[in-house]
């Protein structure tokens, strides 16, 4: 089977490539490298340089590859950017989703896998977070991913196109084999930006806020190895000719920051300095997933379920690429 990754050069895209290879399945990359890096894609896969605005591009693809599914993690990802400059978030995250259906519609591709996340929950009523609450998006870029979802929804009803729209939370970790980690310009994640301390390519780390209604005052986050979210992707598009679906993805349960910063600590060894700063708007106390549904119906169970083991596999590709990928 011919499987699509867009944005297959990013942090998920490339270690669900990884992964999607490693089952035995043919790869075709389609990155702008706009923020991914063409090192992190697997050598294995097939690279496709290219914007998903370009219809040429895309039809390309899809008529030389014979594509028999797609997995689409092409966007525009800083939520909180988003909030600055929305309209490239809601035009380009949707418009090029359109020319990706349009076109996987057009080739008779009727499978599609769809990143989609957990700020759709702004102001979720029950901890943790089922696929039964309420959809309230955070952000624009949060809004943008629920369109997508709605948007599949009718080609779904129209057309026959099986898909799953996975909301994972917050993504974490490196693959075990240490070839592929995080790597954003900036960085804006918490275990990376923890790391870079431990490095010395910073300071110190600052905690927003330690007055919220949690065990140690910090913000509690729902972190899923990154590897186990591949896992889930690949039996997501195994599952689809049992129809649409839509999964949380996380561990379900939760970490503070300063367990979070503890921990790495103890992983790296360094004493990671720490200063506690304003709360940053937005912020809600305790996002911590579900994934009863996906765990029930798939039988998935995360491999790496553990904060530390999740620590360890960052810290081994960081301090082996402390400057990130050779670009």
């Amino acid at each position: 089977m011919n499987i699509l990754v867009t944005g297959g050069a990013g942090y998920i895209g490339s270690i669900v490539t990884e992964e999607l290879i490693r089952r035995g399945y043919s790869v075709i990359v389609l990155d702008n490298l706009s923020t991914g890096h063409r090192a992190a894609v697997p050598p294995q896969a097939t690279f496709v340089y290219g914007d998903l605005a370009d219809r040429r591009v895309l039809r390309a693809v899809f008529e030389t590859y014979s594509i028999d599914a797609v997995m689409h993690f092409a966007a525009h990802i800083m939520a909180p950017e988003s909030m600055e400059v929305p309209f490239k978030y809601l035009r380009d995250n949707v418009c090029n989703g359109l020319n990706l259906l349009e076109e996987a519609l057009i080739h008779g591709v009727r499978r599609f896998i769809l990143s989609s996340t957990a700020n759709l929950y702004d102001r979720p009523k029950r901890i943790p977070i089922d696929e039964e609450e309420e959809v309230i998006p955070g952000t624009p870029y949060g809004e943008s991913k629920y369109i997508l979802e709605r948007i599949l929804a009718w080609m779904d009803r129209i057309y026959g196109l099986r898909y799953a729209a996975l909301r994972y939370f917050n993504a974490a970790g490196a693959s075990p084999s240490g070839e592929r980690g995080e790597d954003h310009r900036p960085e804006s994640h918490l275990i990376p930006l923890v790391l870079q301390v431990a490095l010395g390519l910073r300071d110190k780390i600052i905690i927003y806020g330690d007055d919220y209604p949690t065990r140690d005052g910090t913000c509690i986050r729902d972190y899923i190895h990154v590897t186990d979210l591949a896992q889930a992707h690949i039996l997501a598009l195994e599952a689809l000719d049992r129809g649409s679906r839509i999964y949380n993805l996380g561990n379900g349960q939760g970490f503070t920051v300063k367990e979070v910063i503890e921990t790495c600590r103890e992983v790296t060894g360094h004493p990671i300095p720490a200063e506690v700063g304003p709360r940053r708007p937005g912020d809600v106390a305790i996002l911590v997933a579900s994934s009863e549904r996906i765990r029930r119906e798939l039988g998935w169970e995360p491999k790496y379920p553990d904060l530390r083991t999740i620590v360890e596999h960052a810290w081994n590709w960081h301090r082996t690429h402390p400057h990130g990928y050779p670009d």
